[in-house]
């Protein structure tokens, strides 16, 4: 794998895939009549937060509430553009109001991702709670927190998996893992390369997860747990540091990926994205390749100087 190549990031939506480059995203879904949609948005440069972004343990938290933004207008664009009978196009509207994509579904994203690290932050301090007459230590009370997170995000991703919408979900999931694996090999991208491609990757949002109820553990270890209410407090205060630091190891993760040595340190991660990840058909594969090369096309383009509605 050379690594000159533009690095490339992905996103699972509703009947497609969502690839975001250094200036671009762009998602691609298959419409309910067979046809393949697009949807492109260029990314929103902010000298400020470019700045931020190379903090380390800082960058974290801003990259992951701008994918979290970003990602909610192409989940947005996706839900809207995959609901449409044949015939409805030309009373359909071509995309979500501009008001709607930048404010409405910005904020949905971040709040959602911020109410459910809330839910899976808290839910396991009450459930140690009740085990505390058989583990009463501190260090026993930390390690029961983290194996209830565990076991509780474990079960929630088991569950949604079973129901048809996010079972297909997870198979674009893979299908955009495979193509950025077989475009970071140097594989032409065909539909035979990519479905021989790997459905993990190191740098997938499934694996941070998991890393952060791994460095939860340690960094809970650095506060009191008495009383409750204390507790509490301390988790949610901390819910940054652990985004922070779980971010930069998931970067070193994939930093030392091809070391002999050190790639098992994200083989929990890759473990954990054999539950969110399904082996995509050649269907889905199909409009995970067309929506990077559409990106490709776009970033390319914007290079020389064109604009997105001349790019052919």
């Amino acid at each position: 794998m050379s690594n000159e190549k533009p690095v490339y990031g992905g996103q699972a939506v509703v009947e497609g895939v969502m690839f975001g480059g250094k200036k671009h995203t762009v998602t691609a879904v298959r419409r309910n009549d067979g046809s393949i949609d697009y949807f492109h948005l260029p990314r929103t440069v902010r000298p400020a937060l470019q700045t931020i972004k190379k903090i380390p343990f800082v960058r974290g938290i801003v990259a992951i509430l701008d994918a979290a933004a970003t990602g909610s207008k192409h989940l947005n664009f996706a839900n809207d553009r995959y609901d449409v009978n044949p015939g409805e196009e030309e009373t359909e509207a071509e995309e979500p109001s501009k008001l709607t994509l930048v404010f409405g579904a910005a904020l949905v994203g971040i709040l959602s991702f911020l109410f459910g690290k809330f839910i899976f932050t808290l839910v396991p301090v009450f459930l140690a709670v009740l085990t505390k007459p058989v583990f009463s230590s501190d260090l026993s009370q930390i390690l029961i927190e983290g194996f209830f997170k565990l076991v509780l995000l474990l079960v929630y991703i088991y569950l949604i998996s079973m129901t048809p919408l996010i079972k297909k979900v997870f198979q674009y999931h893979g299908a955009e893992h495979k193509v950025i694996n077989a475009y970071e090999n140097g594989l032409p991208l065909t539909i035979e390369n990519v479905q021989k491609s790997s459905r993990l990757h190191y740098r997938c949002g499934s694996s941070f997860i998991l890393f952060t109820v791994i460095v939860g553990v340690f960094v809970y270890m650095l506060v009191p747990t008495e009383p409750l209410y204390i507790r509490v407090l301390n988790r949610l205060a901390l819910i940054p540091v652990v985004l922070g630091i779980s971010f930069e190891v998931l970067q070193l993760t994939n930093k030392v990926r091809d070391i002999p040595a050190l790639k098992w340190l994200g083989y929990p991660g890759l473990w954990l994205q054999l539950l969110t990840t399904k082996e995509p058909s050649d269907d889905q594969v199909e409009v995970a390749i067309a929506s990077f090369e559409k990106l490709i096309s776009i970033e390319e383009s914007a290079e020389k100087g064109l604009k997105a509605d001349e790019i052919v």
